[in-house]
């Protein structure tokens, strides 16, 4: 061992502690026992421009234990990214670029936002699957990268890092490497309290090529990244045995080290024990940062613009890289729908997909294990372990959690704009995953069927009757519930134009009239849509509104000519997105809703979240039943009858 690597990988540990212990707050233990492994890495291997962080054929590194985050700004301030020493201490504090867990966008160099546990392990399959695809897509002079990650116990407990990693050894990832940081302790002890198994042999029996290092020996560190780069036919799992807070003479190898500050006195022991000035603090030599901004690959990112210049595919590449939805909408062949059908909005969604990846090829995603029920059976060749290439479903198994967290990692990636599918119930199984998609505002298209109670007879293990608000709980989702064929149009025109974070679809099993709104009628044009809500169908002085989502509009429809048999004027909204309507200017929203007249709301779902916009809710605030569609209704009040009953009321 050098004595240049042992002053990096404890000039790592010198500023994880400092920064900790003036935060008062940090995981100090996992940077200190991975200092060894991460230095290799980005010393010897990582392909990396401190000076354009955003250079598509670069390496992706995903710190998935995400609560190490001092290794990653160590890291990246000692590379030269714009991560400046006044950042590091600053560490934890309101607006730095340092927060507690890796948020990308708040820090350069930063590919993900981490925390949760396991969700980078996802976020890496992701990257790989997005790799691969543009490298078969356009040979490797375009594309040509690696994914690393560096992983710990926690990550690996969790169920969303078997999920992926099974997918990726499917799927034969083999420029995926996972740097599992095998401490063997977690923050209630050791881990042989709950967690047992033989890690890297659960990793070979998923097809993972699969190593076991002494993770504080940088040639063995190095032999083994070298290794699973050669291996390209399987992702790589290297076991790093570590141990947690390296160095500390009191703590090292045990959980105190794990989740608090070593306090000032350990602090100051250990840096002794390392060799440091146990008097200065935040202390980085000049042979330290010249050995780690001496890594950065600015010839290799400058040869690569040449031949992206240069190359017969520029163009095209470029377009992929931009995604212009606006053009891709123009010149999208929507479909048209017969008035004279009932069609479920699944079934009008899949009409919408197939015409959109006809002009995108750079669409991507699937299903959960339920195409043919989602909507989203394209009839094309999905991605195989031997092709990627003119693909663009991906079967995703019944991997809901890691469908989400992989969707975030192919966007995140770039190149490509993911979709995930499955029952909306099941949005319970991913909601992290999709949290996260908020959070780090990408554009995700969630894809959710058998949105209410009327999928029937499955019953009320799968009839979602509190998902729906639970979505729109949720800052920086687009949550759209379309009421015909006509509005998943216009809904899906939606989802591709929302870039600032998810889109979640609200689509029905069972089928629904197609809305005349043809020349002549009384029904207004779809594109209300893009409002959020809009009047669809009105009456002269209307005396109450009837405000629905889905399915429910065409029972609104219903209830307001029962209300005009009785002489009660009513006016039809449709209100597809909630939140959106919510946040248009004040004239518009009193232009739909007016003042002084009652609102009815009628949704197939809890009442909560319409109390505040409605006088009265006809909703579902218990749990479904097992029965048919229609008989449902009746037993829930969601017949013409009832609602009009209760728009008489408030009228009365």
């Amino acid at each position: 061992m050098s004595d240049l690597h042992r002053a990096c990988v404890n000039t790592i540990k010198g500023l994880t502690m400092d920064a900790v212990q003036k935060a008062n707050s940090g995981h100090p233990g996992m940077p200190m026992g991975m200092a060894d492994v991460a230095t290799v890495l980005f010393q010897q291997f990582l392909r990396f421009d401190a000076q354009h962080p955003d250079w598509f054929d670069r390496d992706r590194f995903v710190l998935s234990a995400g609560h190490g985050s001092m290794l990653i700004y160590s890291l990246l301030h000692l590379s030269g990214y714009d991560v400046s020493l006044d950042d590091i201490k600053a560490f934890r504090q309101l607006h730095s670029k340092t927060p507690g867990h890796p948020e990308v966008g708040e820090t350069p160099g930063v590919e993900t936002t981490t925390g949760p546990l396991g969700q980078g392990v996802g976020n890496m399959v992701g990257m790989a699957i997005a790799e691969r695809f543009l490298r078969e897509t356009f040979g490797a002079d375009l594309c040509d990268h690696h994914i690393y990650g560096i992983a710990g116990d926690g990550c690996l407990m969790e169920g969303i890092a078997y999920e992926a990693s099974s997918l990726a050894g499917h799927l034969k990832l083999g420029r995926l490497v996972l740097l599992y940081d095998d401490n063997q302790i977690t923050i209630d002890g050791s881990t042989d309290i709950s967690f047992t198994e033989d890690v890297p042999a659960r990793f070979e029996a998923q097809g993972w090529h699969v190593q076991r290092i002494d993770g504080h020996d940088p040639a063995a560190i190095a032999a083994a990244i070298t290794a699973a780069r050669a291996e390209t036919e399987k992702p790589s799992m290297i076991a790093c045995r570590t141990t947690i807070g390296q160095g500390s003479p009191s703590y090292e190898g045990t959980s105190k080290t794990h989740g608090s500050p070593l306090g000032p006195e350990e602090v100051a022991a250990t840096k002794k024990a390392l060799g440091l000035d146990p008097d200065a603090q935040f202390a980085v030599p000049d042979e330290v940062a010249a050995a780690f901004r001496g890594a950065s690959r600015s010839s290799e990112r400058q040869a690569w613009e040449t031949r992206l210049a240069e190359h017969g595919q520029r163009e095209r590449f470029q377009a992929w890289l931009s995604q212009d939805v606006d053009a891709l909408i123009a010149r999208t062949d929507w479909p048209d729908f017969a008035t004279d059908a009932k069609l479920a909005t699944r079934k009008a969604s899949l009409s919408c997909l197939k015409a959109i990846v006809a002009k995108a090829p750079w669409l991507i995603g699937g299903s959960a294990d339920l195409a043919g029920s989602n909507g989203t059976k394209l009839g094309t060749e999905p991605f195989t372990p031997s092709r990627f290439k003119g693909a663009q479903t991906l079967n995703f198994g019944v991997r809901e959690h890691a469908m989400g967290a992989v969707c975030n990692g192919m966007v995140l990636h770039g190149g490509v704009r993911p979709y995930g599918a499955t029952f909306l119930v099941f949005h319970d199984y991913q909601r992290p995953s999709v949290r996260l998609s908020a959070l780090m505002k990408q554009p995700v298209i969630y894809i959710y069927t058998h949105d209410s109670i009327f999928l029937g007879e499955d019953g009320p293990t799968h009839q979602p009757v509190a998902t729906l608000e639970a979505l729109r709980c949720l800052p920086n989702v687009t949550v759209v519930r379309p009421a015909d064929a006509t509005e998943t149009v216009e809904a899906w025109k939606m989802a591709l134009r929302t870039t600032d974070g998810p889109t979640a679809l609200i689509l029905t099993r069972q089928g629904l009239p197609v809305l005349d709104r043809g020349q002549g009628g009384d029904l207004a044009d779809a594109f209300g849509v893009q409002r959020g809500g809009y009047v669809l169908s009105d009456a002269v002085d209307p005396q109450v509104v009837l405000v629905a989502s889905g399915s429910e509009v065409p029972l609104c429809l219903q209830a307001q000519e029962v209300l005009a048999a009785r002489g009660v004027a009513s006016r039809v909204v449709s209100m597809p997105c909630r939140e959106r309507f919510l946040a248009s200017e004040d004239d518009y929203r009193h232009g739909v809703l007016p003042e002084g007249v009652p609102v009815l709301a009628v949704e197939a779902g809890i009442s909560a979240g319409w109390r505040g916009l409605a006088n009265d809710v006809v909703g579902i605030d218990t749990y479904g039943a097992s029965a048919p569609a229609g008989d449902l209704a009746k037993a829930y009040g969601f017949t013409p009858e009832n609602v009009a009953d209760k728009a008489a009321a408030l009228v009365g």
